[in-house]
Parts: structure tokens; sequence; C-alpha cells
């Protein structure tokens, strides 16, 4: 069994723009839509190796359409563009969120904005 922290709350706000994620750790993120969008864990974003990793831009007004259980491991997040193949497993999740500002900086620095 594992040691990770386990999600307590997977909640969407009104807007459809922010997805709070907490943990049985204590741990809460507010992630937002843009930065699941480009951070999906897709083959389309991530690619098949860190070295085909996509820079996906254009994603700053995307929502978050449905939250779709995939067994007890992970979530789909379907988005508004129509992006809907990236599983979130909450070890995933987890990373995202103590990670969100080391890697939006490094997305930000990518896309040249």
């Amino acid at each position: 069994m594992s040691n990770a922290p386990w999600p307590t709350e997977l909640r969407l706000d009104p807007a459809k723009t922010t997805l709070t994620v907490a943990f049985d750790s204590g741990e809460r993120f507010a992630l937002p839509a843009e930065y699941l969008r480009v951070e999906s864990p897709s083959a389309e974003v991530q690619g098949h190796s860190p070295a085909q990793k996509q820079i996906v831009t254009g994603k700053e007004q995307v929502k978050i359409t449905a939250l779709e259980p995939v067994g007890n491991y992970a979530v789909r997040i379907v988005f508004d563009d129509g992006h809907d193949t990236g599983f979130f497993s909450w070890d995933y999740l987890l990373e995202l969120g103590r990670d969100h500002k080391t890697k939006w900086a490094a997305y930000v620095k990518a896309r040249g904005a």
C-alpha cells in the first residue's frame, strides 16, 4: 500500500476555471484550468518522452466541462476545447500542486510570454 497522500476533495469552481484538490496530508491546491490543460498527461501534450513535450498555447480562456472518475486512481478532465485524453492520477495532481510555481514559470518562458 502506498503512503502517498490521497485526495479528499475535487471541487470545480462555478466559473469552471479552477479545480481545487485537497489531500489527506492537509495539502490543498487551486489549479487553474489553463495550467491543467497545458500540463495534461496526455501523449498529445507530453509526447512519449520529455524531449517530445509540446508547448500548448492559446488556452487562456479554456474551461473544464467535466470531471470523470477513472477507477480509484485518477480523474479524466474534459476541457471545453475538446481535449479529454489525459488521465490525471492522484500522484500527478499532487505533483502539479506542489510544483505549480516552477512548472508554470517554465511554461510561460517556453511559450515566450
